[in-house]
């Protein structure tokens, strides 16, 4: 397994934050298989795999590159800068097209594990094309839901952040993504790959949630490393819940909205974060459906969290809808 050793100065400086890019990328990779990890990604690889691939069939060099800089081990670290926090995706992509193509092309060579394919041997626009890339994906598929996707990604950085000051490490980490956990005695398990432990000690450490079903972890030595983690399931799955019309003509749509997003237990900011709805209008819509005893709620540290009452399990299944997770 690989593991991190840090010390309480680089516990203390860590940070969950945004990265524009990392969002694009994980999309990207996501394009790439073309796999979908539950019905909200399926609805996203069909609205934009066919202009992916299309893309790449007109431009060979370009496929080429993809292929050989998501390694089945490791991926070409220049693809995968490490996140500041603050950043706009202009300026994290700048960091890309900035990189030396010599640089790039030894990247590549590890993500390969050999040498490279003729194509790429001795080009120097890989940093270029690579942006150029990342630029549409950006612009095609990521952009424009970018704000409905930051606020998924600020509900589950505040859901990270409680369960931090609730249990330590330990908690906050549970689940982040496989292979990843605290391991006691200042260790940070980040992967399962036998790597040698990297002492990083005295540097900053973030954290970095992407919607897609995506992970990696990233570095600039010897100031910053990053882990990047997909989303917990209920705030990921974005386009997975569908409010039955009749449900909708009994509560009204957007209160069966809220109603209908509790399969799972949810606190008041992620459900402002998967129905688009302001903070005052979940506010409210929660107080009816618990007067209606539809749902309940309960404390978990310094949050509280929602969910549905059997007589809301019931009214809800009743109207037809069906969980995300295929069940029901």
């Amino acid at each position: 397994m690989g593991w991190w050793q840090v010390n309480a100065d680089t516990l203390a400086g860590s940070r969950f934050v945004l990265s524009p890019l990392a969002e694009m990328f994980a999309a990207l990779r996501l394009l790439h298989v073309g796999t979908a990890a539950h019905p909200g990604e399926r609805a996203w690889l069909d609205a934009h795999l066919p202009a992916y691939r299309a893309r790449l069939a007109a431009d060979p060099v370009t496929a080429l590159l993809v292929r050989c800089g998501l390694g089945r081990e490791w991926i070409a670290d220049f693809l995968t800068p490490t996140p500041y926090g603050d950043e706009t995706f202009e300026a994290e992509v700048a960091r890309v097209r900035e990189v030396p193509p010599g640089a790039a092309r030894g990247h590549l060579v590890r993500a390969v594990g050999g040498p490279l394919p003729a194509a790429l041997a001795d080009r120097d626009d890989l940093p270029e094309r690579a942006a150029a890339l990342f630029t549409a994906v950006w612009e095609e598929s990521v952009r424009p839901d970018w704000e409905r996707r930051r606020r998924i990604l600020e509900a589950d950085v505040v859901a990270r952040t409680a369960r931090l000051g609730q249990g330590g490490w330990a908690a906050a980490l549970d689940g982040l993504r496989p292979g990843t956990r605290w391991l006691g005695d200042n260790r940070l398990q980040v992967n399962l790959h036998e790597y040698p432990p990297r002492e990083i000690s005295g540097a900053q450490l973030l954290f970095v949630p992407v919607t897609p079903t995506a992970g990696w972890v990233s570095w600039e030595e010897p100031a910053r490393y990053a882990v990047v983690y997909p989303c917990s399931g209920a705030l990921a799955d974005t386009a997975g819940a569908v409010v039955p019309e009749s449900l909708g003509a009994l509560l009204g749509t957007a209160r069966a909205g809220v109603l209908v997003r509790l399969d799972s237990p949810l606190s008041t900011s992620q459900l402002v974060a998967v129905t688009g709805q302001g903070l005052g209008s979940v506010g409210r819509h929660l107080r009816v459906l618990l007067d209606a005893r539809l749902v309940e709620r309960r404390r978990a540290g310094r949050s509280v969290l929602y969910s549905r009452t059997a007589a809301g399990e019931v009214l809800v299944t009743a109207q037809g809808h069906r969980r995300t997770d295929g069940t029901g």
